[in-house]
């Protein structure tokens, strides 16, 4: 038996997506072309953009096609940024990479000056914080980004009172973890701009969406045929954005199983483990991440035991995986680099089951004390080394 508890990373693509991209392959025609078989193509890819802007309520026309969430991101981040002659960029300090490192790009190589808003114990953004910042340098400020739900914890933030506090300060919101999964609207919430990723949602890899205001116009990144209001040329990826339509528009995945299951295998985990510690645990959450700390042990070993025994789950961010360092996420929450290093992210999706959640927990505890027993190890070599090395 082998259990997927990393749907945080990416799903599994839905079949209805899955045949709906098949039907899209099969078919010839470039979305641009004038002729009958791109006119069909471009039909395809138009119905999809409205049956995707129904779902995120937005207007169709608001809706960029990028190839990931990353692109869009930085469409919106370097976009927004050099559409303004001011210079200040002010983001979350629980941004995905996707966000952050964009940001630190500018900075870099722009002049920019970064400010990061900084999150309570629960992973919620200081918005007093915030409302000091913007009363004290408004006529500075280029652009805000937080985003909807945080990737590693899954802790949702306060987005609509992040617009109102902002007036006329144009807001992003990375929003890639929290579509489909949770109430979701464009429209209502005030936003700028908004990032989207297919393979979240049951999708394929390598398609994503900027939502962008229609009145608002930025500079490309890519520049070529003009597609996508000239802000993203390239050729559509029609049977991408195609299956991403039929994967929205399917409604498959069922936020109360979803939370039902996170729920029962944490109840589970603190079962037998009484001092792990759920981060973020206290503010509303998506329904299906759950970052646990296991003191004493280190993540990256106890993710390895986890997959010896077929059951995937993850350290944070995919996009890290491999690269050992703390994760930055939940330093900003306020535990220390080895604390944070000693935790994991399981993240439940619409294919799990209550078997799952079962199998999970029948091999965790042994996980567990091996990498305890691992880890003390690990502390016994260093302490004899740096005795060594007085001698």
């Amino acid at each position: 038996m082998s259990v997927y508890l990393d749907h945080a990373a990416t799903t599994p693509m839905f079949d209805v997506a899955i045949d709906a991209m098949n039907t899209s392959l099969r078919k010839l025609g470039n979305p641009s072309s004038l002729h009958t078989e791109g006119r069909s193509t471009r039909k395809d890819v138009e119905d999809a953009r409205e049956k995707i802007a129904k779902a995120v309520d937005c207007l169709a026309s608001e809706i960029i096609f990028t190839g990931s969430g990353t692109e869009a991101n930085n469409a919106a981040i370097k976009g927004l940024f050099w559409h303004s002659d001011k210079k200040v960029i002010l983001i979350s300090s629980i941004e995905h990479h996707a966000v952050l490192d964009p940001a630190h790009w500018l900075v870099e190589h722009e002049g920019a000056q970064l400010i990061e808003i900084p999150v309570n114990t629960d992973g919620v953004i200081d918005l007093d914080f915030m409302k000091k910042v913007i009363a004290d340098r408004r006529s500075e400020i280029a652009l805000i980004s937080v985003m909807h739900s945080n990737n590693e914890t899954g802790v949702i933030q306060p987005i609509a009172d992040v617009v109102k506090i902002a007036g006329d300060i144009p807001v992003h919101c990375d929003a890639v973890q929290s579509f489909t999964k949770v109430p979701l609207s464009f429209k209502e919430l005030g936003l700028f701009a908004m990032t989207i990723s297919g393979h979240k949602v049951g999708g394929p890899l390598g398609i994503g969406a900027l939502i962008l205001r229609r009145a608002v116009e930025i500079p490309a990144l890519l520049h070529g045929g003009g597609q996508e209001r000239d802000i993203r040329s390239g050729t559509l990826n029609a049977p991408s954005i195609v299956a991403l339509a039929a994967a929205v528009e399917a409604k498959l995945y069922d936020a109360g199983k979803v939370a039902a299951l996170r729920d029962s295998f944490e109840s589970g985990v603190l079962s037998s483990r009484p001092d792990a510690v759920i981060n973020g645990k206290s503010a509303p959450r998506l329904p299906g991440i759950s970052n646990i700390t296991f003191p004493g042990t280190q993540s990256d070993s106890l993710l390895l035991l986890m997959d010896s025994q077929k059951v995937s789950c993850s350290t944070g961010a995919a996009c890290t995986a491999g690269v050992h360092r703390p994760s930055h996420v939940l330093m900003a929450m306020g535990l220390t680099d080895v604390v944070s290093q000693s935790s994991l992210r399981f993240s439940f999706g619409s294919t799990n089951t209550t078997s799952d959640v079962e199998y999970a927990l029948s091999v965790l505890p042994d996980v567990i004390e091996r990498g305890l027993a691992a880890h003390a190890e690990i502390g016994r070599a260093s302490c004899r080394e740096r005795v060594f090395r007085a001698v």
